[in-house]
């Protein structure tokens, strides 16, 4: 870029335009929508509209978020994400009542992540895939309250046990990182273990035929598991719920337990 050249100017985002962007959500939740709209640079004059409880600043070009974010108090939910963020400001930490939380495609990496996001002690989604991250905070297994964490498209090799043991985790996305072959299957593993416990009737629900199909799709892959060499003992991602990567020695349960579960009634 020329010497004394700028970059882009981004739509300018008054406060009159801010105001006709606020929406109501079907629960009632006030939503300041300003997603796909050029903007640059933080609009300073949605501060004065600190009361809503849903910012969606998604797919712009804003680098910087300011620390004056915090003025947000009753927000729950915050979409930043496919923006060109390199930083967040520290002051994130003091949105105690954020639930939602989605810096997904950005340009975070672990020495840009503020230790404040472990204040954020209500999350319950948070999304960091997408970004230059090579190692999780172990800080963030103090989010007792986390169900679902994406990480997928980064730069990880492992995943610390405070984050895949968290009490409440039904989702942890890790794909297309650069883990090691073993963890990767250990992973995938973990999964098939973990789906094998998934009911989605009651017995009593099901016709004597169907019943009898469920028993024997169990029957059948207990007898291969049975059959199946030990295995030395591998790490174990506690609350992984989707697979990662293709385990060949488990590709037959896997398709075992697809037919159980798809399987019309």
């Amino acid at each position: 870029m020329a010497k004394g050249r700028k970059g882009p100017k981004g739509k300018k985002i008054t406060l009159k335009i801010a105001k006709n962007c606020i929406k109501v959500t079907f629960d009632g939740r006030r939503r300041l929508d300003l997603s796909k709209m050029g903007i640059t640079n933080f609009p300073k004059c949605i501060l004065k509209l600190n009361e809503v409880d849903e910012l969606d600043l998604s797919r712009n070009m804003i680098k910087k978020i300011p620390e004056s974010i915090a003025k947000f108090q009753n927000l729950r939910w915050l979409d930043l994400h496919s923006n060109l963020i390199e930083k967040l400001p520290e002051s994130i930490g003091q949105l105690g009542s954020l639930h939602y939380l989605n810096l997904c495609n950005n340009k975070l990496t672990t020495n840009t992540l503020p230790l404040e996001l472990r204040d954020l002690k209500n999350l319950r989604t948070l999304n960091l895939g997408l970004n230059h991250i090579d190692n999780i905070p172990t800080t963030l297994g103090s989010l007792k309250e986390l169900h679902e964490v994406g990480v997928f498209d980064n730069l990880l090799t492992s995943i610390p046990t405070s984050i895949a043991k968290l009490p409440k985790l039904k989702k942890l996305n890790v794909k297309r990182n650069p883990f090691p072959k073993d963890d990767e299957d250990a992973a995938f593993i973990d999964s098939i273990k973990r789906l094998e416990t998934l009911y989605l009737v009651e017995e009593k629900d099901l016709c004597a035929p169907c019943l009898k199909k469920c028993q024997d799709a169990r029957d059948k892959l207990n007898k291969i598991k049975s059959m199946a060499p030990a295995q030395a003992r591998k790490p174990n991602f506690a609350n992984l719920v989707n697979p990662n990567s293709t385990a060949k020695e488990t590709q037959e349960e896997w398709r075992l337990l697809h037919r159980l579960l798809e399987s019309p009634s």
